[in-house]
């Protein structure tokens, strides 16, 4: 048998192994590959865990810092409402009276008001003389404004303080504090002895001798109020009020209350010197 037939039947050895070894190498190739797809993946899954962790740790600290703020919120407004209400609680019940009774005297004021501006809504509205109706409101408004200012005499419910002073030491502070005690407690118009008391009144002098406007005040004196009888004769008696300041100084004071009080002492109406009438706003 001739060498080429020998060479064509039995492959060279050489050959084969190079074959196996290119083989061994590629399958190495893809083993590595492979690995580093794994190891790619790998990485990848644990910056997502770990983006994930960080985002559920700042979501559980915002809403842990929701929850402190909420719950002081909560305590504070729980707080506040226990607070009012012990005050409440430790009032006396002449000063709970005097509470409700001043309540209920500006609701009725209120709604009175209200029901003035509904009725003089529809007095202007309607289809009747406007120009009538207009000046009729103007005329009330203006007589409002009069015995507030002093200028007309007025009438209608009130209080009567009688003070006495027997040792001369009433002095111009304790009178200035029942104007106004009066004053904040509702009263509408004040006469104290024949002086009529207004926004420009002066108190001076000194203690046992009071002068109201210019006029010694002779005790004993009425002070004369006009406004709901019961709200200004409570606050007239509340603890550190008209009564007690008065007995302070040794003097005593007697409170009444009627259905008509006439105080007919009047004021000078006054120029003002550089206050002018404003013209309708635009």
């Amino acid at each position: 048998m001739s060498e080429d037939s020998r060479d064509d039947t039995n492959p060279d050895p050489d050959e084969h192994a190079l074959e196996e070894s290119a083989a061994d190498n590629s399958a190495a190739d893809d083993s590595a590959a492979d690995h580093s797809a794994d190891e790619t993946i790998s990485e990848d899954s644990a910056r997502t865990t770990r983006r994930s962790a960080k985002l559920g740790s700042r979501a559980g600290i915002a809403i842990g810092i929701l929850c402190v703020l909420l719950g002081f919120a909560v305590a504070v407004q729980v707080r506040q409402n226990s607070a009012a209400g012990q005050n409440l609680a430790g009032a006396r019940q002449e000063d709970l009276v005097r509470i409700l009774s001043d309540l209920d005297g500006r609701e009725q004021r209120l709604q009175g008001e209200i029901t003035d501006l509904k009725n003089t809504q529809q007095d202007l509205s309607s289809g009747g003389d406007k120009a009538q109706a207009a000046e009729q409101q103007a005329q009330k408004k203006a007589a409002q404004l009069a015995i507030l200012a002093g200028t007309v005499g007025a009438t209608g419910p009130g209080i009567t303080l009688h003070i006495t002073d027997p040792k001369s030491a009433l002095s111009p502070d304790v009178m200035l504090n029942v104007i106004q005690e009066l004053r904040a407690a509702g009263a509408e118009a004040i006469q104290v002895g024949t002086v009529r008391i207004g926004v420009t009144s002066a108190i001076t002098g000194g203690d046992g001798a009071v002068v109201v406007d210019g006029s010694p005040v002779k005790m004993p004196v009425d002070v004369l109020a006009i406004g709901d009888p019961a709200t200004i004769g409570a606050a007239m008696s509340i603890p550190g009020g008209v009564v007690s300041s008065v007995k302070l100084v040794g003097g005593v004071v007697t409170v009444t209350q009627s259905g008509k009080i006439d105080i007919t002492a009047l004021r000078d109406p006054q120029k003002p010197d550089y206050a002018e009438p404003a013209g309708p706003s635009k």
